[in-house]
């Protein structure tokens, strides 16, 4: 492990902060250090701590992942808020991943998963969360290979669910958009898709 002993505590009794490494974290570090906040991310050897999230969050992606599990085919398992390893010095955790089922070990303490091994990466944007969702993660998860994103937010005057959808060039390496839905969405890759996106739906929940 990379990292150096922890700070002095602050003026708040209990609250211990870690001294990042000269060179940053790793991926082994966000696994082995002792007491970091739930569904802590590493981005450029970065510690990325997730902010209290609106009820909008939650909801959208418990309605993606019902309606992803609902035609799932059974070489693929669709995952929520896993850490997917991209390099030594990046672990995002989409908030859906749709990977290959040889990749889900029969074991519950599963903690990450490679970039190989996802199909689809999904990110609901928070306001904290926005410029990362917008800019940073695709352009990682297209330079590792990842095939399908789908960056999903609030939008319009009623502001309804909007889901926009991504395929890899292969070539570039980077995203081109292939369609922005804000009802239905209905798609053929990575699988056959049709989840209601509905305000209407949203609320149901």
């Amino acid at each position: 492990m990379t990292a150096e002993p922890l700070a002095e505590p602050t003026s708040e009794p209990g609250c211990r902060w870690p001294v990042p490494p000269r060179d940053g974290y790793t991926v082994d570090d966000l696994f082995t250090l002792p007491d970091l906040p739930p569904h802590t991310e590493l981005i450029d050897g970065s510690l990325v701590f997730v902010s209290p999230q609106r009820r909008f969050h939650a909801k959208m992606i418990e309605l993606l992942l019902n309606g992803l599990r609902r035609t799932v085919p059974k070489e693929l398992k669709v995952e929520r808020e896993m850490t997917v390893v991209l390099d030594r010095r990046n672990g995002p955790e989409p908030d859906l991943s749709v990977v290959r089922a040889e990749a889900v070990v029969d074991d519950l303490e599963q903690t990450r998963f490679q970039a190989a091994d996802v199909l689809l990466a999904v990110e609901v944007v928070s306001p904290d969360s926005e410029a990362r969702d917008r800019d940073t993660k695709p352009h990682k998860y297209a330079a590792a290979g990842i095939p399908h994103y789908w960056l999903v937010e609030l939008g319009g005057a009623n502001k309804h669910p909007v889901v926009r959808t991504y395929e890899l060039d292969p070539v570039s390496k980077t995203y081109d958009l292939t369609g922005t839905h804000r009802d239905l969405l209905k798609l053929s890759a990575p699988y056959d898709i049709d989840i209601d996106i509905t305000l209407d739906a949203l609320r149901e929940l």
